[in-house]
């Protein structure tokens, strides 16, 4: 099994290409066959999948794109708990797994090889998001397509966030959101409005970021890239999870938020969550086996309410007073929230809970559409 540590910055090395053959001469394959051209030096094996193919398996080296039609539902709701608070908003399922390599990352436990699957078949998705949002213009909708996937790190080769990005121009009750840890603004030359997309990135402590997030762009890139997008007229949103419990969290943390502020202003923050590192029971073997060094995993866990093992809530909450306390000295304030967690520790660092708020979706959702 290659290292992942050795893979390269991006990850964009594609071994192979699998398009099912209904999809051969639909747009998006000719599009990547063509940036593939341009930007590869070498050729790329293409092949075929012929109809009612079970699965695809690729046992190579590096990657395979996969240019699948994709038959389930696009439109999906968040996978959260009813046991801790969600945010609520929707997934735009343009496709499955990640090219990038962040040892804490959920998606190692749902698919486990490196196969880059991507949804071909844009019309029906496109189809699907017409009928949806065009069922009642007042209904707001707050979406986001980096649930399974990391929303930019194709978008050189497939331009899927600008294609959504052309398309929801003509549905003023969604705001879209761009969740990333790589940097592509090629998406903006489709926005005629910039209040209608929320431009994304993760961040993370300085030290998590050097050993835990592989193939990624710079904090300092992220952030960059933030300040080009607010400046534009966006605003931005950035995320802290997971936040991470190690030897110096303090100072890496607080090193992160100061830095922040030197890029964007508060006012120019729609929202950011944070949300502890938490995992299903079968990840924390696979994170032994891709990443020995992850140490974090060795922390005192405890099983919570939705079957997911989470940082005890002494830890937890330690961390998040932290952090909350100096953001709030940087101006932030009602845009901060948490990713899954209970009422009692809203309020008890916080000092209020989402019913305070009117529910943290309805919240939530006025903040994207900035009201």
């Amino acid at each position: 099994m290659t290292d992942l540590r050795e893979l390269p910055r991006q990850f964009h090395k594609i071994n192979k290409v699998y398009v099912d053959e209904s999809m051969v001469d639909v747009p998006m394959a000719r599009r990547v066959r063509e940036r593939l051209q341009g930007t590869v030096k070498q050729d790329i094996p293409w092949e075929t999948v012929p109809a009612g193919t079970d699965r695809v398996v690729f046992e190579e080296d590096g990657q395979a794109l996969y240019l699948k039609e994709y038959k389930g539902k696009f439109l999906r709701f968040c996978p959260g708990t009813r046991a801790y608070h969600c945010c609520g908003y929707r997934i735009i399922h343009i496709g499955e797994n990640c090219p990038l390599a962040c040892s804490y990352c959920i998606l190692q436990a749902y698919f486990q090889d490196r196969l880059l699957k991507i949804w071909a078949n844009q019309d029906a998705l496109f189809r699907e998001l017409g009928d949806a949002f065009g069922a009642d213009p007042g209904k707001q909708y707050r979406v986001g397509t980096g649930e399974f996937t990391d929303s930019l790190a194709l978008e050189h080769l497939t331009g899927y966030s600008h294609d959504l990005v052309a398309f929801l121009e003509n549905h003023p009750n969604v705001v879209l959101e761009l969740k990333s840890k790589v940097i592509d603004l090629s998406w903006m030359k489709a926005a005629t409005r910039t209040d209608r997309v929320l431009p994304a990135w993760s961040l993370n402590a300085p030290w998590v970021h050097e050993h835990e997030e592989i193939g990624t762009y710079s904090l300092i890139e992220r952030l960059e890239a933030a300040r080009t997008c607010a400046e534009a007229g966006f605003r931005v949103c950035l995320h802290f999870d997971p936040i991470i419990y190690y030897p110096g969290w303090r100072e890496g943390y607080a090193e992160i938020i100061d830095m922040i502020f030197d890029y964007v202003k508060p006012e120019q923050i729609a929202y950011m969550s944070l949300g502890s590192f938490r995992s299903m029971p079968q990840l924390k073997p696979i994170i032994e086996q891709n990443f020995p060094k992850a140490s974090y995993i060795y922390n005192e866990f405890v099983p919570g309410l939705d079957g997911k093992t989470r940082l005890l809530r002494p830890k937890r909450v330690e961390q998040f007073k932290f952090m909350v306390d100096r953001l709030r000295r940087h101006g932030m304030d009602k845009q901060m929230y948490f990713c899954m967690e209970s009422t009692e520790v809203w309020n008890e660092v916080f000092g209020y809970a989402p019913a305070d708020l009117g529910g943290l979706n309805r919240h939530l959702m006025n903040r994207a559409f900035g009201e």
